[in-house]
């Protein structure tokens, strides 16, 4: 880590992506008068995403230098001329605490105009994902500051509402609302099963026990199931990864539903060889929802004949937009009232970026954040 010293003024400290698979810098920027009908907010927490370490990797081609995060939640600092309220039409101060979505979709192409989804838009702005610091300095959360566009999405969030229980699931559970709530929708009394207890496998199995299904979440490491189980999330942990135990959990699946399958499977793992394995957890006319295959992992094998034979409902879910940004923060209330979502949270200073990118890739963490 490049740590310099800084200099007092308006200035703001930025991580920033010089080149892949190197260090990542500590750079200081000019803090940038806000936008008109924009706003410069001081970030509080930045998360890191999986998609962060792939970023960072150079699994993504995205345009360098780059300041990363694209989660996050802060104070405004400075409103820009013509801004005076959130997205939701709540008056917003200097002092509030919002939340952000982290893309922009252009909102004329085919994907926005025809379609009516703007996850799939090509030319969608995301914050530290496809904004160069040549560009743009300060766009990305992990960050002292971050300057936001007019057309963001900003949600204002509740004092009554714990900053660590937000951000727990800033990025997987907007992600999550939109796979669940449009893509496939669980319903009460249904048997689901999660591949993944990451962030984003918590977050659909927690949306879909609001819904009443009964969840079992096939994961690892025993950690993060224990953590998983101490927040209340999911009706049963079935631990796959370090065991490598399968025929198991296929067993334990079977037994819960009077030897059927699971009504809905949703992956979360981003391991392509989940897929195989998740089509036969299905029962015959049940669902798999395929969320967690962000970036290419690569090729894996499966049998078609289990899609067939099944007679599965095949399904993807490609990130979320404001609107489900929105719904999250909507439902945090009654996800924190049931969950101990701030549990699975844990902090680290900003200048601790490549030991908290550590701990999410060998899963010592279920979500890190970065703390300004």
């Amino acid at each position: 880590m490049n740590n310099p010293d800084f200099r007092a003024g308006p200035k703001a400290r930025a991580v920033v992506l010089r080149d892949f698979a190197q260090p990542l810098a500590l750079t200081e920027f000019d803090l940038p008068t806000p936008p008109d009908g924009g706003m410069t907010v001081a970030c509080r927490y930045g998360g890191i995403c999986g998609t962060d370490l792939h970023l960072a990797e150079g699994h993504l081609d995205v345009p360098l230098p780059l300041v990363l995060g694209h989660e996050g939640l802060g104070t405004v600092h400075r409103l820009g001329e013509g801004t005076t309220t959130d997205t939701v039409g709540h008056p917003l101060a200097v002092g509030d605490t919002v939340m952000w979505a982290s893309s922009i979709a252009c909102g004329s192409c085919h994907a926005c105009r025809t379609l009516r989804e703007p996850t799939l838009c090509a030319g969608r702005r995301t914050y530290g994902v496809n904004r160069p610091t040549t560009e743009h300095p300060l766009a990305g959360s992990w960050a002292d500051f971050i300057s936001l566009d007019p057309g963001t999405t900003v949600v204002r969030v509740s004092p009554e509402t714990d900053p660590l229980a937000a951000m727990s699931l800033a990025c997987a559970g907007p992600t999550m609302v939109h796979a669940l709530w449009e893509r496939c929708p669980p319903r009460a009394g249904q048997t689901v099963v999660v591949q993944g207890s990451g962030p984003v496998g918590l977050a659909a199995a927690a949306l879909a026990q609001l819904c009443g299904a009964y969840v079992i979440i096939v994961g690892g490491p025993p950690a993060r199931l224990k953590t998983a189980r101490a927040a209340g999330i999911g009706d049963r942990c079935l631990e796959v990864v370090s065991s490598g135990d399968l025929g198991g959990a296929y067993e334990a699946i079977a037994a819960c539903s009077d030897g059927r399958g699971a009504d809905l499977v949703i992956e979360c793992t981003g391991v392509p060889q989940a897929v195989e394995q998740g089509t036969r957890m299905v029962r015959r006319g049940g669902s798999y929802l395929i969320v967690g295959q962000y970036t290419d992992g690569g090729n894996a094998w499966f049998n078609p004949h289990q899609i067939v034979y099944r007679q599965l409902r095949v399904i993807g879910s490609w990130a979320f937009t404001g609107a489900h940004l929105i719904e999250y923060m909507r439902l945090l209330p009654a996800l924190t009232a049931r969950f101990d979502l701030s549990g699975l949270v844990t902090a680290f200073p900003l200048d601790q970026v490549e030991q908290a990118l550590r701990q999410v890739a060998t899963g010592g963490v279920i979500k890190a954040v970065l703390a300004t």
